[in-house]
């Protein structure tokens, strides 16, 4: 391998960086330390893995070769999303619910949540509000094959950038303000279930069986949504007005669903929109898109460190 083609991306650091933070804080917070032996070798673990695809895989040199070099940390996410849920209390020892909630009631005259529980549910326009929520898990895979298969490996490795930033920087909010979020906080307080005959039934199965109890400050959805909505709207724009709706249906559907409080969809939002207008600014590469250069050429050179 032509050693001048091994570099760092910046969602490289970010990935490792992210692991040996973890690892620090597990060692200093964590007790009794034994108990999270297996939380510390996780992160080191995909430490290593990430240090090794970096080292030993060459973008340059195939499409399945660029393919596992620029999308592994897609891979990871859901792992790292999962382990948060061992770690939720690193920091604190309870969730912080009432004291959000008491806020939103403060700032909107009621719970948005019991709100709409009590004046606006709808079977059907909790099917429309599901289905976007629903679009959630194919929007980032669609979104990376097809600019994979376009061959737009700069713009993959910038999005990686801010997707990576968002994510962890949301990650860490999950332990610095725990919130279970409203299904758990108000599950008492409820006069109605939410019901819907396809897409409602569906997220209520991937809720039950890949979601933390935790880990709603911020919402990663709509944080994670707005930031292939804006990659979208520079660079693939007609396309963009076609995933406008289902991401503002998204938003609407995390507090529809009781997923979450307008406060964690406003926060991941901020994140995210704030973290992609930062690489944006400060990654030479996106000055770089559009001018006469291969996605090759692109690959080999230090543009997102």
């Amino acid at each position: 391998m032509n050693h001048k083609a091994i570099r760092f991306y910046l969602f490289d650091k970010v990935v490792i960086g992210y692991c040996l933070l973890m690892d620090v804080l597990i060692l200093v917070l964590a007790r009794p330390l034994g108990r999270f032996y297996d939380e510390f070798t996780f992160y080191a673990g995909m430490a290593l893995i990430a240090f090794v695809i970096v080292r030993l895989v060459d973008p340059s040199r195939s499409r399945l070769s660029a393919f596992v070099r620029l999308l592994y940390p897609a891979i990871m996410f859901t792992f790292f999303y999962r382990e948060t849920g061992h770690l939720m209390f690193l920091l604190h020892s309870h969730f912080f619910d009432a004291q959000l909630t008491a806020f939103e009631a403060s700032v909107f005259g009621v719970n948005p949540t019991l709100y709409i529980d009590r004046t606006l549910l709808d079977p059907w326009l909790t099917e429309l509000f599901s289905m976007s929520y629903f679009g959630y898990y194919f929007i980032i895979p669609v979104f990376l094959i097809v600019v994979f298969f376009r061959r737009r490996y700069e713009v993959i490795a910038n999005f990686m950038a801010a997707s990576t930033l968002t994510f962890f920087l949301s990650y860490l909010l999950f332990f610095v303000y725990p919130i279970e979020g409203p299904r758990w906080h108000f599950a008492g307080q409820y006069l109605h279930q939410v019901t819907g005959p396809v897409f409602r039934p569906l997220v209520e199965y991937v809720i039950a069986n890949g979601a933390v109890h935790g880990g709603c400050m911020p919402s990663t959805h709509f944080g994670i949504a707005l930031v292939i909505l804006l990659y979208t709207f520079r660079f693939f724009r007609t396309t963009a007005w076609w995933l406008l709706p289902i991401v503002i249906g998204l938003a609407i559907g995390t507090v529809w669903g009781r997923f979450h409080y307008v406060s964690d969809v406003v926060v991941g939002g901020f994140i995210g929109a704030v973290v992609t207008a930062a690489v944006w600014k400060l990654s030479p590469l996106i000055n770089e898109i559009g001018k006469s250069r291969s996605s090759k050429e692109v690959l080999t050179r230090e543009n997102v460190s």
